[in-house]
């Protein structure tokens, strides 16, 4: 900083006033010691200024199954974009799915004096309390607090998701729908399941239990559930399944009983899993959700925290919405 201000012809705490924005410098000033920053290669230590605000610039991650999940990508990109417009730094880091893991991860983080903690899941979800200092900003992404712990959380508006789904199929006419969920005992679960039924029975459609079926959140789920669903012998017209995956399971089950997409069964997910909904042939119409959109609103709600007051009982929720991705597995019903 003493050689910017020496070549500038400016005092070093004017060359600070100008780098940080701290304080008003004259235009012409301001413009002298950046081009003089920049020609001498000049990067401000983090650390020393870190010290000076009590702040490092860092944020720690600490998601459960980034390696093996697409969605986190979206998640963590998200999160990193929002990041780079504070000047603020993320640091990444995977417990796949181990308690124990991510209290080392937490631990670790705190080590290196983060500023803030967010903490991401694949699927949306209860998380307990982690053992952090009360007054460390955490937010929560794709992910609901423990009862009893008061954190701001970003997640996605399950019941509106589902909601896209049925409308979609609705809006082509569909009247006999049926619903494949996920054995998991989760909020997603939970909550796309309820909005399911609350959109049907708002356009008169009641999901009655043979109409409904549960599976692994896979592929192999999906073929299962899907074929005793197909095997009845009033089978229904349109099937919505919890996720992308199922939904592959459920159109290969179609695919062996000689059921044709969309022309014989009409088939929507939700998810919008590339790999899968592109793959599929007709590609899987799907309802996607917004990870990229948490990322991003987490982030900038744990610089909100760390930049203002502490929080005292005052915690926000933010349910973002999906939107419908048309790809081929959905058209109107078959004549009866």
């Amino acid at each position: 900083m003493s050689d910017v201000a020496a070549a500038a012809g400016v005092s070093p705490t004017t060359v600070s006033h100008a780098l940080s924005g701290a304080r008003t410098v004259n235009a012409a000033t301001r413009v002298r010691i950046l081009s003089v920053a920049h020609d001498l290669g000049y990067v401000p230590d983090r650390v020393a200024s870190g010290l000076r605000r009590r702040r490092t610039g860092v944020v720690g991650l600490v998601g459960d199954n980034i390696a093996a999940t697409p969605f986190a990508g979206r998640i963590i990109e998200g999160a990193r974009q929002a990041g780079l417009e504070h000047d603020v730094l993320l640091m990444v880091g995977e417990s796949g799915g181990d308690p124990g893991i991510e209290a080392d991860l937490i631990a670790l983080f705190l080590a290196q004096r983060v500023d803030g903690l967010l903490i991401a899941r694949m699927y949306h979800q209860r998380v307990p309390r982690p053992s952090v200092p009360d007054d460390l900003p955490v937010v929560l992404v794709d992910a609901a607090p423990e009862k009893g712990w008061l954190v701001d959380a970003v997640v996605p508006n399950e019941a509106q998701i589902a909601a896209v789904a049925c409308e979609r199929l609705t809006r082509e006419g569909h009247r006999d729908i049926a619903y494949v969920g996920t054995t998991d005992d989760t909020r997603a679960a939970h909550g796309r399941l309820l909005g399911v039924r609350s959109a049907l029975g708002d356009a008169g459609i009641k999901l009655g239990d043979r109409r409904v079926a549960f599976c692994s959140s896979d592929a192999v789920g999906g073929r299962q559930a899907g074929g005793e669903l197909l095997d009845q012998d009033d089978r229904p017209t349109a099937i919505i399944c919890f996720n992308d995956q199922i939904a592959m399971g459920v159109m290969q089950a179609a695919a062996r009983r000689a059921i044709p997409v969309p022309e014989g069964l009409s088939v929507i997910g939700i998810d919008d899993l590339h790999p899968v909904a592109d793959a599929l042939d007709p590609g899987l119409t799907t309802v996607a959700l917004p990870h990229a959109q948490m990322g991003g609103r987490a982030m900038t709600r744990l610089i909100e925290r760390i930049e203002g007051p502490r929080p005292g009982t005052d915690r926000s929720v933010q349910q973002l919405t999906g939107w419908l991705v048309e790809r081929g597995s959905v058209a109107a019903p078959p004549a009866s």
